[in-house]
């Protein structure tokens, strides 16, 4: 092997990271349940920012989102859309309010707010059925980096992110992962600017990403990098890159629910119960959706130098000549040459009985760098971020899970009585529990990457958003209204998926027909989330007019959170 190659290079890395995230999580070892659940309440809030956005940017941010971009063109900006505009409404609508209110977790607020057992319960329920369905993305995209980079199976690259993931996320709780997050934002954020600068320069002369991709070629033609790629996806019988082809409802649907699935997220929302006060999640807040920025606004500019450097390596390419990142990829199974032809010649082409190449849009980011022939340090450090990004957010979910577990449904439902050192005990099996399930879904995952994310975010969008609003800003919307909501919604947003999804109410048919536009509203499954959060508050809001208001104490409650910061600071959440 050669002693500087990319696995190399990889080992060292990685190696390098992993040591440092265990490093951090034994030095910040959580000792109580306030240490677990929300790091001590005293993060600061740069401190909390950068880990924000860590656990924002999963492996669906990093690895998949440029892909689908890549691949879809115009219409992949919906996602790029959705998330970050989600982003400002969680930021602007709903953290700082649920900071003020001072609970440890998002079924923490809705059992309290709606004063209920049944309340809670459902949003256990709801908070396990997002967190999972979100994490099994998180732990394909750790399959995917070490299958690749560290050729190892699959099955070995999950089993060793889940212990790793395990280690840190059972030991230090939400202290150690807030502080393994921090590094784990420097580390996928240069991970994805150097490879992009380096590529944006290499192509455009431009060392700026963002302009890069605007910019006209370096070859001297005069040519725009985005009037080339459109040449050549049209050569190949594929739409203009910038052209789309969903509808304009379609679109809507699918940024909205995006959008309003990020409002509702829970791993997302418990970040802002980790700082001293509300002033702090505000500015926290703030500084995440700056250090955001910095990568979604380079994902576009990574997708178009991918999709141009891709096409133009294997289209019309005999398939003898292929470099050597094309045959360590094919190992993994994520792109699949068949000769059908039997002329050794290599037809990626739109026409699905003449296209001989199955390209997986996981691996465009991943595999960027090598495509461009980039130095072998470059390609492992991509992979190095790729699995930062995919643990920061697997660790989030996996202490929502534990919470959901240990403090909500234990701690305040079943057994009130539980000692501090029961329930510590009780959140990390719980989050034992919660790795071994992960670690099934990313060894038999559901589908790529972004689309199982976005599968999340719809009942994220169906289940909490319209109960969290409510709860903040309608002082009269009781238990009943926000009960029946939820239960509405989730199952609403569960069987469209079901049904257009996986066709489970009619063989399969149903899945099939909804590529013909055989959705209800043109919908798509990953924009259905906006039309049960619909159902939801539509729900909510009818059976609120039927049953009792809520105790005066609850409606007081509601009015004094809705109090600017600065009138009352709210101190640390309470036990």
């Amino acid at each position: 092997m050669d002693p500087w190659s990319v696995q190399t290079w990889t080992y060292i890395l990685v190696a390098i990271t992993f040591t440092l995230y265990i490093g951090i999580a034994v030095w910040s070892k959580a000792r109580s349940t306030r240490d677990f659940y929300v790091a001590g309440g005293g993060v600061s809030p740069w401190a909390n920012g950068m880990a924000t956005a860590a656990d924002w940017m999963s492996a669906a941010s990093f690895i998949s989102m440029a892909g689908i971009i890549s691949f879809a063109g115009y219409d992949g900006a919906v996602y790029l859309m959705g998330w970050t505009g989600g982003y400002v409404l969680l930021a602007l609508l709903l953290a700082p309010y649920l900071r003020k209110f001072g609970k440890f977790t998002v079924p923490d607020f809705i059992g309290d707010r709606y004063y209920s057992k049944q309340a809670r319960l459902v949003a256990v329920a709801c908070a396990l059925l997002v967190s999972f369905t979100y994490v099994a993305g998180q732990m394909r995209g750790v399959g995917i980096v070490f299958s690749r980079f560290l050729e190892v199976d699959i099955t070995s690259g999950v089993l060793i992110g889940m212990a790793i993931v395990l280690f840190y996320a059972v030991l230090g709780g939400m202290k150690g992962i807030t502080y393994t997050q921090v590094a784990q934002y420097c580390v996928l954020i240069c991970a994805f600017m150097i490879p992009a600068i380096f590529i944006s320069i290499q192509m455009t002369g431009n060392p700026i990403p963002q302009w890069g991709f605007g910019s006209t070629l370096s070859d001297g033609s005069g040519m725009y990098l985005l009037d080339k790629l459109d040449g050549l996806s049209q050569e190949l019988g594929f739409s203009a890159y910038t052209e789309g082809s969903k509808s304009r409802v379609d679109v809507l649907a699918i940024t909205l629910a995006l959008m309003v699935g990020t409002a509702g997220l829970p791993h997302v929302i418990i970040r802002f119960f980790t700082v001293k006060r509300v002033r702090d999640a505000r500015k926290s807040a703030g500084l995440a959706l700056l250090l955001i920025a910095v990568l979604y606004t380079t994902a576009p500019a990574v997708a178009v130098f991918a999709r141009t450097n891709m096409i133009e390596t294997v289209s019309n390419r005999p398939y003898d000549s292929m470099p050597e990142w094309f045959g360590k990829w094919e190992a993994t199974g994520l792109i699949d040459f068949t000769d059908r032809n039997g002329d050794g010649v290599i037809q990626y082409v739109q026409d699905p009985e003449r296209n001989e190449l199955r390209i997986d849009r996981d691996i465009m980011v991943l595999a960027n760098p090598e495509i461009a022939r980039l130095p072998n340090w470059l390609v492992a450090l991509v992979a190095a971020g790729g699995l930062a990004a995919a643990l920061s957010t697997a660790a989030g979910l996996l202490l929502v899970i534990s919470a959901s577990v240990s403090h909500d449904l234990i701690k305040k439902t079943l057994r009130p009585g539980i000692s501090e050192k029961g329930e510590l005990r009780a959140a990390r099996l719980s989050a034992v529990v919660a790795v071994a399930v992960a670690g099934y879904f990313g060894i038999h995952p559901p589908g790529f990457v972004a689309a199982v994310v976005a599968l999340a975010f719809g009942l994220a969008a169906a289940s909490f958003f319209p109960a969290i609003i409510l709860g903040i800003f309608h002082k009269r919307m009781n238990r009943e209204g926000a009960v029946a909501g939820m239960v509405a919604g989730v199952a609403t947003m569960i069987f469209y998926i079901l049904k257009f999804k996986f066709g489970v109410f009619d063989g399969g048919q149903a899945a099939a027909a909804g590529l013909t536009g055989d959705w209800w509203f043109g919908i798509s499954p990953e924009g259905f989330g906006a039309v049960a959060m619909l159902v939801n508050f539509a729900v909510a809001l009818v059976v609120m007019r039927f049953t009792a208001p809520p105790p005066a104490a609850v409606q007081d409650l509601v009015e004094d959170i809705r109090i600017p910061g600065g009138a009352r600071e709210a101190g640390p959440a309470p036990h």
